[in-house]
């Protein structure tokens, strides 16, 4: 039996879409925790499962078990903005010690070490995982956001399109393969719950979710927003890496290196790496590297000895121009 989300015309009313950093953390770990599971994620698994290495994450890590039946919710509470940054999702995670043992409680299931002083020193014990995520963030998602975001974005703008053109039942036929809409409901098929769940009148908050794939997760229980996290169309493409030259106009502007460099960011990449396949030094790349994020055309993440390259937004934006 799946699960049903019945909707009042006060629910319909309520629909809304937010992208939240947080959600794709802690969605992350499931996937570096069990690559094989999640195949369409696994050239992002291998490339920062490395760099993890130096990062202390283990109380993340106990919140989200493998395989994951349920995860407590004050891990990533559904955000309250359509498009929060991780510090305003890290700040309500912090703010939730009265909801900690509760959850614990809800989720059931042996504790670790860890996980039992979070539930005797919620305030303590977030801080700690505050920080976690924090550093988990820097090294395995912050380098890839941008490209990210943009998926994100771009499969909001096709669903506000799909309820211009068709309604709410438009908007919600092809949710995902293993979600139906009918007669006002929705129903999901999921691994671990059923039943017939009110929306108490909150309406749905609907969330892609890069690191869910290929699963679709659910929030129905107070007194969080009623919210379901799904995977965008194009999560595998995330992850190709195609030969990219850089455009001529842009070429004009930066300069010929420069512009090449922005091109080879197509994924993050060490000055090291940049090297490599460019044939410059890797003096002379860094010097590049410098002027390109003076112009905000790409960042810098260091986790421990590894420092990545990755493009901005900015410079996403200017490669898509193509002349």
């Amino acid at each position: 039996m799946p699960l049903t989300l019945s909707f009042t015309a006060q629910d319909m009313a309520n629909i809304r879409f937010a992208v939240s950093p947080i959600g794709e953390v802690v969605a992350s770990v499931r996937v570096v925790k069990d690559p094989a599971a999640h195949p369409a994620l696994r050239p992002w698994a291998e490339q920062v499962r490395r760099r993890l290495a130096g990062v202390d994450w283990r109380l993340l890590s106990d919140l989200v078990p493998v395989p994951t039946v349920s995860i407590a919710g004050f891990t990533c509470t559904p955000p309250s903005t359509s498009t929060p940054d991780l510090e305003v999702e890290l700040a309500t995670m912090r703010a939730a010690g009265d909801r900690v043992r509760s959850d614990l409680d809800s989720v059931g299931g042996p504790r670790t070490a860890r996980v039992q002083a979070l539930y005797d020193d919620p305030d303590r014990g977030l801080e700690r995982l505050a920080e976690e995520v924090g550093a988990y963030w820097e090294a395995a998602i912050a380098p890839y956001w941008p490209r990210i975001r943009s998926l994100l974005d771009g499969e909001v703008l096709r669903r506000a399109r799909l309820l211009a053109e068709g309604g709410a039942d438009r908007m919600l036929a092809d949710l995902d393969d293993s979600v139906t809409w009918q007669d006002g409901r929705l129903h999901l098929r999921h691994r671990h719950v059923s039943g017939v769940r009110s929306l108490r009148g909150l309406g749905l908050l609907l969330v892609p979710c890069v690191f869910a794939w290929p699963r679709v997760f659910s929030v129905t229980t107070p007194p969080y927003q009623p919210t379901v996290r799904y995977p965008p169309r194009g999560v595998a493409t995330l992850w190709e890496r195609n030969a990219v030259d850089a455009p001529e106009a842009l070429a004009t502007v930066l300069g010929r290196t420069r512009a090449r460099l922005l091109a080879e960011l197509d994924q993050p990449a060490s000055t090291q790496d940049l090297a490599r396949r460019t044939a410059l030094t890797e003096p002379g790349v860094s010097r590049h590297l410098v002027a390109l994020r003076a112009a905000g055309l790409c960042t810098a993440h260091r986790t421990g000895r590894y420092v990545l390259y990755a493009r901005t937004a900015a410079a996403e934006a200017l490669l898509a121009h193509r002349a």
